[in-house]
């Protein structure tokens, strides 16, 4: 079982001004084929508190199948948000999980959903999403390679067929009981702040070009290299004050290299 921290603790007060916990957590629809199951995804999400439904590259938009599905949900379809890449549905979000079964080609930190709700409530200070994938094929690789970690419900070996809003349904039961079993802290806990997801596609790519100046890999074949890397960053969950010590540390190697390269010319 993977170990994984909670430094980040959302501050619950009983005035009507603060944003619950649930309120900053999106529940991300990736390539979804039916609309139906769209208007069913947000009747469960409201039936446990969630309301921001993100929808990425859905084949139909919500239609009036989606809205009878909804069932009094119609409010969440309305103001659902639409991208076209997970990357754009995710980009603030400084924690990112990605609902996958196990998988043995693609190692990366997995957690069963009450872990993920655990983690996801407790680290709501920022936006937190948590992705669902295509009915017939799931996440792409690339797509979860986007996400901090895994949820696998963990169904029955011999008959795991669950449909979207089932799923959906699940995690979110799990996110309400998180939330409502949840300490109240004092109001002065320093809160660790975490960079958001845009910001570690920017690190990974400065990563990358560093390491090709350095000749670590080579750019027209980073082979699984890069695929690692990502996944040791994502498995530590840098701070954003780390994070920023991490870019200088690759600034500083680029300027050395150019400060080489023109000693060498001379």
């Amino acid at each position: 079982m993977p170990a994984f921290s909670m430094k980040c603790y959302r501050v619950f007060r009983m005035d009507s001004n603060v944003v619950s916990a649930l309120d900053n957590i999106k529940v991300v629809l990736v390539g979804t084929t039916h609309t139906g199951n769209i208007g069913s995804v947000a009747r469960a999400m409201k039936t446990m508190g969630l309301s921001q439904l993100c929808l990425v590259a859905p084949k139909t938009v919500p239609d009036g199948q989606a809205y009878a599905l909804a069932a009094g949900a119609s409010e969440i379809l309305a103001a659902a948000k639409t991208f076209e890449t997970l990357a754009e549905a995710v980009a603030d979000c400084a924690l990112v999980v990605g609902s996958s079964a196990r998988s043995r080609t693609l190692s990366w930190p997995m957690l069963d959903p009450r872990q993920c709700a655990k983690l996801a409530i407790a680290q709501s200070d920022k936006p937190v999403a948590v992705v669902f994938g295509r009915e017939s094929s799931g996440l792409s690789n690339e797509e979860l390679q986007l996400c901090h970690y895994h949820v696998c419900i963990a169904a029955n070996p011999q008959y795991s067929s669950l449909n979207l809003a089932m799923a959906v349904q699940i995690v979110c039961y799990e996110l309400r009981m998180a939330y409502l079993e949840h300490e109240p802290v004092p109001t002065d806990t320093e809160l660790a702040a975490y960079p958001s997801s845009e910001q570690m596609e920017n690190f990974y790519q400065h990563l990358e070009t560093a390491l090709q100046h350095t000749g670590f890999i080579i750019k027209q074949h980073p082979g699984v290299v890069m695929t690692k890397l990502k996944r040791l960053f994502n498995r530590a969950r840098p701070e954003e004050a780390e994070y920023n010590i991490l870019r200088g540390i690759l600034t500083s190697m680029q300027r050395l290299e150019k400060v080489d390269s023109n000693t060498q010319k001379e």
